[in-house]
């Protein structure tokens, strides 16, 4: 397991959602839909279907997020000591410092983009969701990150701390985003660097 100060990391979270909120306003809306829908290869993810499918998570996760945050007892705590299990989640989905995977996984089918959508929507409820998320993670500073808890996407029965599904849900945003990038640069969009994502550890 991992352990953090839990408002040193609230506050890397915050960063990394404010660079995707930038990207995604100052770049990714700029780009045409044509190349924003177009793939880097026949079984490769275009941008479009990378924010389609962390947006599928986010209508998820964001209402359940809100939800646990509402029913939760306020009363902060100095540190947050990651799960098992979150922590398996969050490095398994943590990108290397040069962008590459450590791990390829399957999508699961209900979270898999079947069909492009206009790219200007899709990007609109991205953005949408990462403002949400950075309301969310203001409003966890007065909570104990360890106390609350949120069902997992697959499985609601198994909770995760609301740290490590913070954590993971970034790191997760992230991964994608990264590999939107990718595609963009294969077609011919040059685009910004990361941020390099450093978690304070105890």
């Amino acid at each position: 397991m991992s352990n953090y100060r839990q408002q040193q990391l609230i506050a890397e979270l915050e960063t990394q959602v404010e660079h995707l909120l930038t990207k995604s306003i100052g770049e990714w809306q700029l780009v045409q839909h044509s190349q924003f829908a177009l793939k880097p290869s026949a079984d490769g993810w275009s941008a479009n279907e990378c924010l389609q499918h962390l947006n599928s998570y986010g209508r998820y996760y964001l209402p359940a997020i809100q939800k646990a945050i509402d029913k939760a007892a306020s009363g902060s705590t100095e540190n947050f000591y990651s799960g098992w299990l979150g922590n398996y989640f969050t490095k398994m989905m943590m990108p290397k410092e040069n962008g590459s995977l450590a791990t390829k996984m399957k999508s699961p089918k209900d979270h898999a983009p079947t069909k492009i959508l206009e790219s200007h929507q899709v990007i609109a409820e991205f953005i949408e969701q990462q403002e949400m998320l950075l309301k969310l993670l203001h409003s966890a500073k007065c909570f104990d990150l360890n106390k609350v808890k949120v069902g997992i996407s697959l499985a609601p029965f198994i909770k995760l701390k609301l740290g490590d599904v913070f954590m993971f849900l970034i790191v997760h945003l992230i991964r994608h985003g990264q590999q939107a990038d990718r595609a963009l640069s294969q077609s011919g969009i040059a685009t910004k660097r990361w941020p390099s994502v450093s978690f304070p550890l105890l």
